[in-house]
């Protein structure tokens, strides 16, 4: 019968990753105050600026309850970097959209966040590749 004691680099990487994550959400909370946004208001607004969702899709994303994201996305619409339109594939569905400046946010959200840059920028090509196969491998 295998030993359930993994083994010592399984230990490592185990808790490699988990230094990754915790200075990951640091750096992030950080990154949205600055931008006077909770962190879930910025994973929303950075997760809009890739498109247009609906509710319960970016509620899928965040695995999060619907409820939570229209809070959230509400808060985002009175700051005016969120708004409601009408999806054109259905119009009985309503996307949450970036405005222009939600946009411009998101982005300088995005370029203030070093921790995951820097680290990387001294990894070749070739081992940032290796790194994000791995990583996909992981998560696949």
């Amino acid at each position: 019968m295998p030993s359930r004691r993994a083994d010592p680099v399984t230990v490592e990487v185990v808790e490699l990753i988990g230094d990754v994550v915790a200075r990951y959400h640091t750096e992030y909370e950080d990154a949205a105050a600055s931008h006077q946004l909770t962190g879930a208001q910025a994973r929303v607004l950075t997760l809009l600026s890739l498109e247009p969702l609906p509710m319960r899709r970016i509620a899928q994303k965040l695995r999060c309850e619907p409820s939570n994201v229209t809070g959230i996305v509400d808060r985002l619409e009175t700051r005016g970097l969120v708004e409601r339109r009408p999806d054109p594939a259905d119009r009985r569905v309503k996307l949450a959209a970036p405005t222009d400046e939600g946009l411009q946010t998101a982005e300088r959200l995005r370029e203030s966040l070093d921790f995951a840059r820097e680290p990387l920028a001294g990894l070749s090509v070739e081992e940032r590749t290796a790194l994000r196969d791995l990583l996909r491998r992981m998560l696949a």
